[in-house]
C-alpha cells in the first residue's frame, strides 16, 4: 500500500514538476528502491524481431525532424528550434502549443517550420528517452526503434510512440522478454555501418538483479538483440567514468564521421581524464574503423568552472562542460558553450573538423540558462528523425601522399531505394569554389569511382561527391558541399631518409594566451618523442605530452594562467633526432 501511494505521489509530483535532472532524483531513487514501478510496462510498437535486414541511421545523415521536449531552459529550447528550423521541420511537445508560439514570437524566432504536440512529459532529456533512426534494407522504409528507459518516468518513456503516431512512422520496441532491453540515448554512438560505441553502462543496466525488472542478459545476449533490431554488428563497449555519474558517453566523445573520434581531454591526472584516455587506447588498440583503417581522434578541452572546479569529489564537484555533446542537423552543427576563453579554441577546432558545416553556438552556463548544471547539455535535450528517403553516401577522405605523378582514386559507395542513376566527383584547388566535375563510374557492389589528376608537389586538394538517384533525389557528401569538403595535400617523394618522417607544430592558439591553450603537432608517420615547455633561461617548466605521437594531427592543450606572465618555448622533439620550437606568449 504504502509503495503504491509513492508511485502515485512521484507521478503526480514529476507532472507537476518536469524540471527533472539527467540523473536520478531522490524520490525516484526511493521508488526504484522499492521496487514498485514497473518499467516498460506499457505495450507499444512492434515488438517482434524485425523480419528483414536493418540498419541505424548515423547522427551526420540526413534528417527529416529533430524533436524537444518544452519544459525547463525555455530560452536554450527557443534557440535550438530557431537553428534547427533552417535545416529540418522542429516538433515541440509541450502542454500548451499556444504558450509555447507566444514564447518563441517574444524571443524574435519565426514560426514557419516547427509543429506541435500537446502531450504528457516528465523531463526535458529526450536524447535519452527519445527512439532512433532505422532503415530497413539499408535505405528502404524508415522505422524508429525504442528501448525502455531507465528512469520511473512514464511519460518520457512513452514519449517515441507520440511523436511515431504524429509522423505516421511505423515503431519496433524491446519491451518484451526476452529481448527487453534497458538503454539511453546518451550512451549511444553508432557510424551507420553497423558499429556502435557505448559505455559498459549497458551491461549493469540489464545484469542480474537489476532494479527495472527486466530479464537477465548476458554481454552475448545484448549484442544479439542490438544486431536483431538494430543492424548493430560490433558494439564497443568501454568502462565507464569515475565521476560522470550518468556514465553516457556523449557527455566526452562524437563521432564526427565513419572514422573520426571528437574526444573531450581534461589536464594531465584530472577528473575522469585517466579513465578516458585509457578508454581511446583501449579502442584505438583494439578496433579499427569500417574502412578498416584506424581511428582518427581529435582533442578538444573539457571546461572547468568559473572557480576552477572539475567533475568529481576531489576535484571540486564541477558540472561536466564539454563541447562534444552538440548535435547535427544536416549542414548545422548546435554547439554547447560556456566561456570565451575555452570557446574560442573549442570552436576553431570544430571549423576546422567540420568545414562547410554553420556552427551555431549556445550559452549553457549562465546563470538565465544554466543547463549544465543539471547534467547535459545540447545533445541530451535534443532527438533526431532520419529523412523517408535517404540517399546513402560514404568515402574515406583520402590521405596525405607524396605522389605527384599519378592521379588519385576516389571510391565513394552511394545508394538509394530507387538505385542510382549517376555520380559526380568535383575537385579544386580553392576550398569552397571553382570545382572541376568528374563522371563517376559504376564498378559495382554500389561503388563509384573517378579520379583527381596527379597534382604538384604543395597543392591542396579539396573535393566531394555527388549522387544522382533513379527517382531524381541528389545528395552530397560532405553534406554542407560545396562550401564542405574532403581535402589532401600533396607532399612529395621524400628524398633522403631525414625527410621519411616529417613533423610540425601549426601556429599555436590562441597566442598569446590567458586560459586554454591548443598545440597542433601534424606528422606524416607515427613518432615516438616529446612535447615540453621551457621558459626564456631554458629550464624546463612542464612535460605536455611524451611518447608515440600518432601519424595526422593531434592536438594537445595547456592551461596558461597556471602559468606565469611570460614568453616561453614549446619544442617538439623526436627521439633520435628532429626538432621543432615554437614562441608562446602567456598574459
Amino acid at each position: 500500500m504504502i509503495a503504491g501511494l509513492l508511485a502515485g505521489c512521484l507521478n503526480v509530483s514529476l507532472e507537476a514538476q518536469r524540471n527533472l535532472p539527467i540523473g536520478l532524483t531522490p524520490e525516484e531513487e526511493q521508488l526504484m528502491m522499492s521496487g514498485s514501478f514497473q518499467f516498460g510496462s506499457t505495450q507499444r510498437g512492434v515488438t517482434a524481431v524485425p523480419s528483414f535486414p536493418v540498419r541505424t541511421m548515423a547522427q551526420w545523415e540526413e534528417v527529416q525532424s529533430l524533436v524537444l521536449t518544452w519544459t525547463s531552459y525555455p530560452a536554450i529550447l527557443a534557440q535550438i528550434a530557431d537553428a534547427a528550423q533552417e535545416e529540418a521541420q522542429v516538433i515541440i511537445h509541450c502542454s500548451d502549443s499556444n504558450a509555447v508560439k507566444t514564447y518563441l514570437t517574444n524571443a524574435g524566432v519565426p514560426l514557419y517550420n516547427i509543429r506541435y504536440i500537446e502531450t504528457s512529459f516528465n523531463s526535458i532529456w529526450i536524447r535519452d528517452y527519445g527512439a532512433h533512426t532505422i532503415y530497413k534494407n539499408e535505405v528502404d522504409s524508415l522505422l524508429l526503434l525504442e528501448w525502455i528507459y531507465n528512469r520511473p518516468r512514464p511519460a518520457d518513456d512513452a514519449m517515441p510512440n507520440v511523436y511515431a503516431a504524429f509522423k505516421g512512422i511505423g515503431i519496433h520496441s524491446t519491451t518484451q522478454s526476452p529481448n527487453d532491453l534497458v538503454n539511453t540515448g546518451g550512451n549511444w554512438m553508432v557510424d551507420g555501418f553497423g558499429t556502435a560505441f557505448a559505455s559498459k553502462l549497458i551491461l549493469d543496466e540489464n545484469e542480474p538483479g537489476n532494479p527495472y525488472g527486466v530479464s537477465a542478459k548476458t554481454e552475448a545476449e545484448i549484442d544479439t538483440i542490438m544486431k536483431r533490431y538494430m543492424g548493430i554488428s560490433r558494439y564497443i563497449k568501454m568502462e565507464t567514468l569515475p565521476y560522470d555519474d550518468i556514465h553516457h558517453i556523449d557527455m566526452h566523445m562524437k563521432l564526427l564521421n565513419e572514422e573520426t573520434i571528437l574526444v573531450g581531454q581534461f589536464p594531465a591526472g584530472i577528473s575522469d581524464g585517466p579513465q578516458i584516455e585509457a578508454n581511446l587506447l583501449y579502442v584505438l588498440s583494439n578496433f579499427n574503423s569500417v574502412f578498416g583503417t584506424p581511428y582518427k581522434v581529435i582533442r578538444v578541452p573539457m571546461v572547468p568552472s568559473t572557480s576552477g572546479n572539475w567533475p568529481g569529489a576531489p576535484f571540486g564537484n564541477g558540472a561536466y562542460r564539454n563541447y562534444p555533446n552538440f548535435v547535427f542537423v544536416n549542414k548545422t552543427a548546435i554547439v554547447p558553450v560556456y566561456r570565451t576563453q575555452y570557446d574560442t579554441t573549442a570552436i576553431r577546432i570544430l571549423t576546422e573538423a567540420l568545414p562547410g558545416y554553420n556552427i551555431v553556438t549556445i550559452d549553457a552556463d549562465n546563470s538565465g540558462a544554466n543547463l549544465i548544471s543539471a547534467g547535459g547539455v545540447i545533445h541530451c535535450i535534443t532527438n533526431l528523425i532520419g529523412a523517408a528517403d535517404p540517399m546513402l553516401i560514404s568515402h574515406q577522405n583520402l590521405p596525405d601522399t607524396y605522389d605527384d605523378q599519378n592521379p588519385y582514386l576516389v571510391d565513394a559507395y552511394i545508394t538509394h531505394k530507387s538505385g542510382i542513376a549517376s555520380a559526380n566527383l568535383y575537385w579544386s584547388l580553392t576550398p569552397g569554389t571553382g570545382y572541376q566535375a568528374v563522371a563517376m563510374t559504376n564498378s559495382g557492389n554500389g561503388h563509384w569511382v573517378a579520379n583527381i589528376p596527379a597534382q604538384a608537389v604543395g597543392s591542396h586538394v579539396y573535393y566531394y561527391v555527388e549522387g544522382t538517384a533513379v527517382s531524381g533525389k541528389t545528395q552530397v557528401r560532405p553534406m554542407p558541399a560545396p562550401a564542405g569538403y574532403f581535402h589532401f595535400q600533396v607532399l612529395g617523394t621524400p628524398s633522403n631518409v631525414d625527410e621519411v618522417i616529417a613533423m610540425e607544430m601549426d601556429n599555436i592558439f590562441p597566442n598569446p594566451a590567458s586560459s586554454v591553450t591548443c598545440i597542433p603537432v601534424q606528422t606524416n608517420l607515427t613518432f615516438s618523442g616529446s612535447l615540453k615547455m621551457y621558459d626564456m633561461l631554458g629550464k624546463e617548466v612542464t612535460e605536455i605530452y611524451s611518447g608515440s605521437f600518432p601519424m595526422g594531427e593531434s592536438r594537445y592543450f595547456i592551461h596558461a594562467e597556471k602559468f606565469p606572465a611570460g614568453v616561453y618555448s614549446v619544442v617538439l622533439e623526436r627521439n633520435g633526432g628532429g626538432r621543432f620550437v615554437q614562441q608562446l606568449i602567456i598574459r
